[in-house]
């Protein structure tokens, strides 16, 4: 059994269509079908039902690919780890974030101490990001939700205060701090359904006894904010996003009830393996949302 022939599979198993993998491959089809057929041939079994070019992996083929993507990953690991100990090169970290206001001021603020490491960094929703992680295409996750599952390690990093925005000439405006319950008949600007904060924000309403008539809904949190400032209705603004040099003129209120709060994370794959510069990054994130990040933010 060779290493090439195990990728073969695998990129065929992915794609399920002889010619889709062979064109992947850069080999040609009756190449790659041969090579599979050795394959089947050495392990005494069947991987795939066959219907032409189109193929389907069958249950001794579903088994098999468990393994041959832990072998994959194994080698990838052990890559990573041989550059980091020879240094080959000068870090490369992999980290998807939920936090897009705050994201900028982080990643800046490392650079500036670590000029030669190379950051890829990935938008991602909290409730995606455990898959990546397991898979170990993904080093370090921050998050707005606990991740939990399989060697998952999550640290609480901030608890983040969601404040309600209204225009500065809102009734409300020169007040500090509001219940909930107060604002049910106002028409709210929110986040679409199925996103996150969305659900969060739900779930507050729910609490204060109602559900938010929500008129406008958007992905964007400056777009609902110029909103909010227009008087086109209120909205749930977490901490993190009241950047320094915030451009709409709105007033944000402390909600007194219920309790409107949320706990920020950084969340890593303890088998999987960190470069040196990831491990510097995850302790750089950690000292920076507990020491440094209330400096970028308006203290309402």
């Amino acid at each position: 059994m060779e290493l090439q022939q195990l990728r073969y599979f695998q990129v065929t198993a992915r794609c399920e269509h002889m010619t889709k993998a062979a064109q992947e491959l850069n080999v040609s089809q009756p190449a790659l079908s041969k090579t599979i057929a050795r394959l089947e041939e050495g392990l005494g079994a069947p991987l795939f039902h066959r219907e032409g070019r189109q193929i389907r992996l069958n249950n001794f083929g579903s088994s098999f690919l468990v393994r041959v993507d832990r072998i994959f990953q194994e080698i990838e690991e052990g890559q990573r780890q041989i550059r980091d100990m020879s240094g080959l090169d000068n870090g490369i970290i992999s980290v998807g974030i939920s936090l897009p206001h705050i994201l900028p001021f982080l990643l800046t603020d490392f650079l500036k101490l670590h000029t030669k490491v190379e950051i890829k960094q990935y938008q991602i929703h909290s409730k995606d990001m455990r898959g990546p992680l397991e898979q170990g295409s993904m080093d370090i996750c921050i998050s707005s939700s606990p991740i939990f599952g399989g060697h998952i390690e999550w640290m609480p990093l901030l608890e983040e205060e969601i404040f309600l925005s209204v225009p500065s000439n809102h009734p409300f405006a020169d007040r500090n701090s509001i219940s909930l319950e107060e604002v049910k008949d106002e028409i709210f600007i929110n986040r679409f359904i199925g996103y996150e904060f969305r659900d969060l924000c739900d779930h507050f309403c729910s609490q204060a006894g109602f559900t938010a008539n929500t008129s406008i809904e958007l992905e964007e949190a400056g777009a609902i904010l110029r909103l909010v400032e227009l008087g086109a209705g209120i909205s749930f603004t977490p901490q993190l996003s009241l950047l320094n040099k915030w451009g709409p003129n709105t007033v944000q209120l402390r909600i007194s009830n219920p309790n409107c709060k949320r706990t920020i994370g950084i969340a890593w794959n303890k088998e999987h393996y960190l470069t040196k510069a990831a491990v510097e990054f995850r302790q750089f994130t950690v000292d920076f949302f507990r020491n440094i990040v209330s400096t970028y933010y308006h203290q309402t």
